[in-house]
């Protein structure tokens, strides 16, 4: 058994991209229940109250920050279930970059263009090295250098960067470090840039991340 747990969001686009990815991964063989760290119920501690048996926590968040961390933890330590597992955050891994390269063809990015990668922006050191690092290892998938903008808290901006891209003379292809639609890809769109990527979403290789994590998480928990 999965929980996936996503962020929660008031935009009603968001747990629809959850219910999609939740469905890819059943398809697969695997029961799934999703639950969210915060804004949407249910909470963490409360499907995990439902599961009778053994239950893996995938959190559906690109880096391991505050949430990951501390709320997720918190709500697992509150349940009445005790044969819980915590898999690792997404991170920087190579199914991430698989959906975000489609993601930047299926828009309209073409040779030549400058690439910027927009995140969500974090207090977080931890969070913005793991954007760093996929800024990094787009760029040797697309063989030409990547900036990040940030849609809050950290800067640059994406809509600075995405200025600064075009004060150079060049059409500008905006990544979308995001999982799911909402207020901060709607600030990556508003950046206005020649082309802005779909968040990551239900992408088939998300499916397969999800997997993977839950795998890793069981093969840990039988070694320990």
């Amino acid at each position: 058994m999965i929980v996936l747990v996503a962020h929660g969001t008031r935009d009603p686009a968001g747990p629809k991209v959850t219910e999609e990815l939740a469905a890819r991964v059943r398809s697969r063989g695997v029961e799934v229940k999703i639950a969210y760290a915060d804004v949407r119920q249910p909470d963490v501690t409360t499907v995990l109250d439902s599961v009778r048996g053994p239950a893996v926590v995938v959190p559906a968040f690109l880096a391991a920050g505050y949430h990951v961390r501390v709320d997720i933890p918190a709500q697992v330590a509150a349940s009445r279930n005790r044969d819980v597992v915590v898999a690792e955050a997404f991170g920087p891994a190579p199914e991430l970059l698989d959906a975000l390269t489609e993601r930047l063809r299926q828009a309209g990015r073409r040779p030549g263009d400058a690439v910027v990668l927009a995140a969500a922006g974090s207090s977080d050191q931890r969070a913005l090295r793991d954007v760093a690092t996929a800024a990094h290892a787009l760029a040797g998938r697309l063989r030409t250098p990547v900036r990040v903008g940030y849609a809050a808290t950290t800067s640059p901006s994406v809509a600075e960067v995405v200025a600064a891209a075009r004060g150079e003379g060049r059409r500008v292809a905006v990544a979308s470090w995001l999982l799911a639609p909402g207020l901060f890809q709607r600030r990556v769109t508003d950046a206005a840039a020649d082309v802005t990527a779909e968040p990551l979403g239900a992408h088939p290789a998300i499916a397969d991340l999800v997997l993977r994590r839950y795998r890793e998480a069981l093969r840990a928990a039988r070694a320990a």
